[in-house]
This record gives structure tokens, C-alpha cells and sequence, in this order.
């Protein structure tokens, strides 16, 4: 079993090398492995709660794809994380 940190590691690499190409549930799992949480569910968005009291993002499951522009948004979250 691939501890959960390099898993993480795993998705980031591909969400950044192939934002069109990450599933839902492993754009979910990421976000989750940086802090985010699941705040709500209404039909196929979810609202996700920043750590730290940011912006919540807002992202929509689509035949069990991620939208490329959400999966952007979660990168660039990331980075805000990770510079503070």
C-alpha cells in the first residue's frame, strides 16, 4: 500500500501535468489531502472549505470527470497553502 502522502504527491503531479485528464474522485481526494473540506452537496457540486478561512471552491462532477478549470483553481489554492 502507497502511504498517503506519496499518493498525494502522485495526484498533484497529474493535475498538474494533465488538468483535463483527473477524475472527480481524485480531484475530491486531493483537495482533501491539503486541507480541504466538504462543506455541502447539491446535486453535482460540491463546496469544498478552504483551510484557513479562504474563499471556499466550488466543483462539479461531470459523468465522474473534473472540470479542468476547477482542477486549475485547486492548483492554484494549493500554492497559496503551500506558500503560507
Amino acid at each position: 500500500m502507497v502511504p498517503l502522502s506519496s499518493r498525494c504527491q502522485k495526484l498533484l503531479e497529474r493535475a498538474r501535468s494533465s488538468p483535463g485528464g483527473l477524475r472527480f474522485t481524485e480531484l475530491v481526494r486531493l483537495a482533501e489531502c491539503y486541507g480541504f473540506e466538504r462543506r455541502r452537496q447539491r446535486g453535482s457540486h460540491l463546496v469544498l472549505a478552504a483551510p484557513g478561512g479562504r474563499r471556499p471552491l466550488v466543483v462539479q462532477d461531470v459523468k465522474g470527470s473534473a472540470k479542468p478549470y476547477q482542477v486549475k483553481q485547486l492548483l492554484e489554492a494549493i500554492e497559496h497553502t503551500e506558500a503560507d
